[in-house]
């Protein structure tokens, strides 16, 4: 047996423990690896374009890292806090709530990835509800002010985690269905979409609850 296309794994943890370019490091273990297990070069960097072509959509959600960044360079954030700051009657349990109803929607139809903690939260989703729970409860510390951003953090986490599984054609909903069938239950993703939907529906009455009860000590701390 030939164990010298297991060099490849030695390389990547070499690479990474001395802080290597991660790319560098990956990709010279996947040529060491292919060649050390008989491949001629051209072919395993051929397979690696062949790779890259067919899941380079994958890539296409980093563009709007850049972009994201460059926002908040030129004002976002506060363009965030001064929209909810004229704003009647909001507030950041209302908000967050708002925003919990509308990540498990989204994902219960396959967007999960319209919003995101990069993407929503850092830039809009955690600046507004900073800005609703001052303009409600007055300033806050810097300890409060963490928490709202972890409140905020969290919301996104429930309404993904629990409304993505009702989309039936997601990889989660395959993995139950793959788990389920070989301890003999065979059933549809179908099937288990919809009994995720229950689930969903106690995750948002629960973390609904905790926004809101959270909303509320704040104002009592505050007083």
């Amino acid at each position: 047996m030939n164990y010298w296309p297991l060099l490849g794994i030695v390389i990547v943890v070499l690479g990474f423990a001395l802080r290597f370019n991660p790319l560098l490091v990956v990709v010279s273990a996947a040529l060491a690896t292919g060649v050390l297990a008989g491949l001629d070069l051209v072919a395993v960097i051929e397979a690696l374009g062949k790779a890259f072509n067919d899941n380079r959509y994958i890539s296409v959600t980093w563009i709007i890292l850049p972009v994201i960044g460059l926002l908040e360079r030129y004002g976002l954030q506060q363009r965030a806090r001064a929209v909810i700051e004229g704003m009647r009657g909001a507030t950041m349990g209302k908000l967050l709530v708002a925003y919990l109803a509308f990540r498990q929607v989204t994902a219960a139809l396959g967007m999960k990835d319209i919003g995101g903690h990069p993407q929503a939260v850092r830039p809009l989703v955690a600046p507004m509800a900073e800005a609703a729970a001052q303009k409600t409860h007055g300033e806050l510390s810097g300890g409060e002010r963490d928490k709202v951003k972890a409140m905020a953090a969290a919301t996104d986490n429930v309404g993904l985690f629990f409304g993505e599984d009702i989309f039936f054609a997601i990889a989660s909903i395959l993995l139950i269905q793959g788990v389920f069938e070989s301890a003999g239950y065979p059933l549809t993703p179908l099937q288990l979409s919809v009994w995720a939907i229950p689930t969903a529906i106690c995750a948002f009455l629960i973390h609904g609850s905790r926004i809101l009860a959270f909303d509320r000590r704040l104002g009592r701390v505050r007083r």
